[in-house]
């Protein structure tokens, strides 16, 4: 699993099916955390699809740069590079692909392989929903309801995102902050409310967000 405070990856697992020339790609795409995760998704695909003669898969691991492909029996250079080209140039990390081919009859030749593992990567990895994953001080602040209508327009003017809200004798806000961001968005809130909210930084953790 990544330790980078801000990368991307996919939102959750998909299956995609392209034809060209009557064969079938059936795209796998899953988020994974580390290379045994990798494996045992790989080895599950290969259990579903025992009669399929090639199970082209790539994968990339952020933690120590892992990284690994296998063409699966198609002509070397074909099919695994294609599909790990294609998770690099995305910026993808912590996923694995893989696409399990069936031979409609008609040979494709090394470009046709190529084009065709490509697009049913890329097709895989948008169906799977590409997310920014950014690690965020969870942050609550804690006012008197004669500031929330203040503190709610700040926040939407300024895109930060309230993660919950608490009404008792006062409300408190649990709004999510980039870290680089934390300081200063503590300031801000400080200027707005004149000293009056209480502000604590209390857990952090990833907040995902659709790249757009």
């Amino acid at each position: 699993m990544s330790v980078r405070e801000t990368y991307k990856t996919v939102a959750e697992e998909s299956e995609t099916l392209l034809v060209e020339k009557k064969s079938k790609f059936i795209s796998h795409v899953k988020p994974v955390d580390n290379e045994a995760d990798a494996l045992a998704y790989l080895n599950g695909i290969r259990s579903k699809y025992p009669d399929a003669r090639h199970n082209v898969y790539a994968y990339v691991i952020d933690e120590n740069n892992i990284f690994r492909y296998s063409d699966d029996g198609e002509p070397g250079g074909t099919a695994g590079m294609p599909v790990l080209d294609t998770i690099r140039k995305s910026g993808i990390v912590d996923v694995i692909v893989v696409i399990t081919r069936y031979f409609g009859g008609t040979l494709l030749g090394t470009g046709g392989l190529v084009r065709a593992y490509s697009a049913s990567a890329k097709k895989g990895l948008e169906e799977s929903g590409i997310i920014i994953r950014t690690m965020c001080d969870i942050i609550s602040v804690k006012v008197g309801y004669d500031l929330v209508g203040k503190l709610q327009y700040a926040f939407a003017a300024d895109g930060i995102e309230t993660v919950d809200t608490l009404y008792e004798n006062d409300v408190t806000f649990f709004v999510a902050s980039p870290k680089p961001e934390t300081e200063r968005l503590m300031g801000r809130v400080t200027d707005i409310t004149s000293g009056k909210a209480v502000i604590k930084i209390i857990y952090e953790k990833y907040i995902d967000k659709f790249n757009e």
